[in-house]
């Protein structure tokens, strides 16, 4: 898709978008994380709330194991703004990919009996009874789906979203591809029951969010400070969970910026050190670019050995996906199976199948196996495809 210039720059853009959304939207919020773009967006908001007189909802989801130097910086974002917002820190037990560990692929914040690396601040909200929508260990993407449903109370509802199209192909898509239903605006994606997430700066790049920090003087997260003495540019710098498939990578940066928070994490999150030495040495977690086999093993047998070895739970995930990715060739020129191996050139570009494809996955803790092409499975939709699978395997034979 070809970009347009507006013929305006991209400050005056996002403040006229989110103009254009104060006259538009009976109910805003804005979802907040104490990142770098989501700071920004929340001044740019604020700016304009506080001109019309006009409170907006903040949403927060913390996340316990996270930085204290973000938590600090929440706090102070939320005690700036406090006569204009409407608080919403929460402190739940909610569930959490852990992509570094095997044996506990998801984990919980928050959850009843556990030795938590922090305690919740008094904003919080701690009781499981608060939101009538709220069950224990659900899925954090399900939580904020809710929570908008929840605020908008049937109103037409905004949510401010601070992501940006040029960070990842991912977030290019989900502002820009054809099937997103929008409210007038390019700039808007319908989430469900009149509640719309709203991209202000969509169109900026990095080096935009920190020319408005050092132009209008606002807080902004010290973290980036620590990663930017660390050696990361401005590019690498993220600070979401990082326990994440794409977050991991930079797993390794806690036990050199906060020492005393690392202690505690590794103590709560399962696999989380041995996920940091293996990100510090390759990269990756659980497995270079360059795998090697057992000797006496083809790449199937290892794949076979890898499922064998796991816990029944992460198992039967890994041979779901597996199944739909074997059946899927074999309707398309593999009648007899997937080659062991073949060209690593037709690998790494996803041309052709094999098993050592599966087995890099396996390796790699690749939860989702998008090595092997699939995208991550929506939570609300998980457990239906699970039955659905299980069905489906006993038909195929595999």
């Amino acid at each position: 898709m070809a970009k347009r210039p507006l013929g305006i720059d991209i400050y005056e853009a996002a403040k006229k978008r989110i103009s254009w959304t104060f006259n538009t939207f009976e109910k805003i919020y804005v979802s907040f994380s104490g990142g770098k773009d989501s700071s920004v967006m929340l001044h740019l908001v604020m700016d304009e709330a506080i001109r019309r007189g006009r409170k907006v909802g903040v949403l927060f989801v913390d996340l316990e194991a996270q930085y204290k130097l973000t938590i600090n910086h929440v706090q102070e974002m939320y005690a700036l703004y406090e006569p204009y917002i409407e608080p919403y820190w929460i402190s739940l037990p909610i569930a959490l990919r852990n992509a570094v560990s095997q044996y506990e692929p998801k984990w919980t914040c928050w959850d009843d009996g556990s030795d938590w690396v922090r305690k919740p601040p008094k904003i919080a909200i701690t009781d499981q009874e608060f939101f009538p929508f709220y069950e224990y260990d659900m899925e954090f993407e399900e939580f904020v789906l809710e929570f908008g449903k929840w605020y908008g109370d049937g109103r037409l509802t905004a949510c401010f979203v601070g992501i940006r199209a040029d960070e990842s192909l991912n977030r290019y898509r989900t502002i820009v591809r054809e099937k997103n239903k929008f409210y007038d605006k390019g700039f808007t994606t319908w989430i469900g029951e009149g509640v719309y997430n709203v991209y202000p700066i969509y169109d900026w790049r990095t080096a935009d969010i920190w020319t408005y920090n050092s132009k209008f003087n606002k807080p902004y997260n010290k973290l980036y400070d620590r990663m930017h003495q660390a050696g990361l540019s401005i590019h690498q710098q993220r600070i979401c969970q990082p326990y994440g498939d794409d977050q991991r990578k930079g797993l390794w940066l806690f036990q050199i910026i906060e020492p005393e928070t690392w202690a505690k994490i590794v103590a709560r999150v399962n696999g989380a050190n041995s996920g940091a030495l293996y990100a510090k040495e390759s990269g990756n977690i659980l497995g270079n670019i360059k795998i090697t086999k057992p000797e006496g093993h083809t790449w199937e047998s290892f794949a076979k050995m890898l499922l064998a070895s796991m816990p029944d739970k992460t198992r039967e995930h890994y041979e779901n996906k597996i199944a739909v990715f074997l059946k899927w060739y074999e309707e398309r020129g593999y009648p007899n199976g997937i080659p062991d191996y073949a060209s690593k050139q037709d690998e790494a570009s996803k041309k052709v199948p094999s098993w050592r494809r599966v087995c890099k996955s396996l390796l790699r803790n690749d939860y989702w196996c998008k090595g092997l092409s699939f995208s991550q499975t929506k939570s609300e939709n998980y457990e239906q495809y699970k039955k659905i699978m299980k069905r489906r395997r006993s038909q195929w034979g595999f």
